[in-house]
């Protein structure tokens, strides 16, 4: 279990300096980064080459394959990569591999157009997000292992450093493919978001290469428990045969770690914990998800929204997120969750004001850096809170499900967002309030189980 601890400022950001830090920061950069491709990158493609905004929202129901990594979890566990494995090691192997694809699916994108072959661009698209979402598997479980299990004040910090990792990840891979989309949409290539691709994958190479700094710790003792796991289930059965062994194997990796859940918390309050994770963060994934098209509607340019929502952006997540990392562990979990709830529901409502106004640019920057504020804070409580709830027996498959399904409420609904936007004729103030409404249920949810909830925070 994790323990989060009251401590004062300066012990808090001592522990930022730890190099184990760094690594972790390194780690949520390649989780973050295939988003902008799938996220911000895709939909401006598509966007600009014609197609409509309820297209470009539907599109982005490829998210919600990391909905659903959390079934294929257990096998990331346990399935040795040939070659790599050996090479690199267990982890290490399972990232490379799938950053591989993710490569060669940048350069399949450089070659096609998106008006002749939408299809083809969607199912490239999706191979991207279900490589990106099986080495969130991995990069998670590595993250976790680069502290001790008893390292509560540096779990903690992990925990904010893992997010501005993420964050630059995704921040960094959005000025750079906007910036390069927009220079060389502006030398006369009709191809522009074509070779920013291109570019784009020297970026992920040179983060393979700083992957090979981070230590992988041994394997042996999660391969022993594996292993005697499998015996207590497989001495169940009076025969040996391929079907107990299936049994077997399918009960040790799967069945435990739900069962473990659902034992530890009860059954209905193990269902309110997935309620909540799901639709906690729906409402920022609403607006989200339509933000950059809202930013070109209102006639910002791909170089404005680099600099205030990505440049600026990045900058005031860094600094709130180590912040908010701060927030959790001298407050509280809870108290952070609901607070950064109130602030998420409120920061919307300044995309509202940005709507209803002139063109201002005071404005578009103040709603980005009060956005960015918001996330950092949700985000930082979000994975803490998943953190403390999670069995260290089962760390990997456990943190992979309730993060699965926290994906799930922000892909699966807010796949709508561009339908909403039309259904209200393009009214963007109506359409940021009703974002701004829906942290309601999430909260009330919240509210309801707070006292029953299972969390050392010692």
């Amino acid at each position: 279990m994790i323990e989060v601890k009251k401590q004062s400022i300066s012990e808090t950001f001592s522990i930022y300096l730890d190099m184990r830090m760094l690594k972790i920061l390194l780690l949520g950069a390649i989780s973050g980064f295939p988003w902008v491709l799938i996220g911000s990158s895709l939909s401006l493609w598509l966007k600009e080459d014609g197609l409509s905004r309820s297209t470009v929202g539907w599109a982005g129901l490829i998210f919600a394959v990391y909905a659903f990594n959390y079934l294929w979890a257990p096998l990331i566990d346990r399935i040795q990569i040939p070659f790599l494995t050996k090479k690199i090691g267990h982890r290490r192997g399972w990232i490379i591999l799938m950053q591989i694809f993710i490569l060669f699916s940048l350069i399949i994108w450089s070659v096609i157009n998106p008006t002749e072959n939408l299809s083809l661009v969607i199912s490239i698209g999706l191979i991207i997000a279900i490589a990106s979402a099986t080495q969130d598997i991995t990069v998670d479980a590595l993250r976790i292992e680069q502290i001790g299990e008893n390292e509560g004040k540096s779990m903690a910090a992990g925990a904010a450093m893992a997010v501005v990792g993420w964050w630059t990840g995704y921040k960094l891979g959005g000025v750079l493919s906007l910036f390069s989309a927009e220079f060389l949409q502006n030398a006369g290539y009709e191809n522009y978001w074509q070779l920013t691709f291109l570019f784009l994958c020297i970026l992920i190479i040179l983060m393979n290469i700083g992957l090979m700094f981070i230590n992988e710790a041994d394997s042996f003792d999660r391969k022993n428990k594996q292993k005697n796991n499998d015996r207590l289930i497989s001495s169940r059965f009076k025969r040996n045969n391929i079907l107990t062994k299936l049994i077997t194997w399918i009960g040790g990796t799967i069945s435990g770690p739900i069962i473990s859940f659902f034992k530890k918390n009860g059954f209905s309050i193990a269902l309110s914990i997935l309620g909540f994770v799901f639709l906690f963060k729906v409402g920022e994934a609403f607006l989200g998800r339509m933000s950059i098209i809202f930013y070109k509607e209102i006639g910002f340019s791909k170089a404005d929204i680099a600099i205030y929502s990505k440049t600026l952006g990045w900058i005031t997540t860094v600094i709130f997120t180590l912040l908010g990392g701060l927030l959790v562990i001298r407050s509280g979990v809870l108290k952070a969750m609901f607070l950064a709830g109130i602030i998420m529901a409120s920061t919307n409502i300044l995309f509202s004001i940005l709507a209803w106004s002139d063109k201002s640019e005071l404005l578009f920057a103040i709603a980005v850096i009060f956005d960015d504020i918001a996330a950092a804070f949700a985000t930082v409580a979000f994975v803490a809170f998943i953190s403390l709830l999670v069995d260290r027996a089962y760390t990997a498959t456990q943190y992979a499900l309730l993060a699965s399904i926290g994906t799930a409420g922000r892909t699966t609904l807010a796949s709508s967002s561009g339908a909403l936007v039309d259904s209200l004729n393009g009214d963007w103030g109506i359409f940021f309030i009703l974002t701004a409404l829906m942290v309601l249920p999430s909260l009330i949810i919240l509210w309801i189980i707070k006292n029953k909830l299972q969390l050392n925070e010692k």
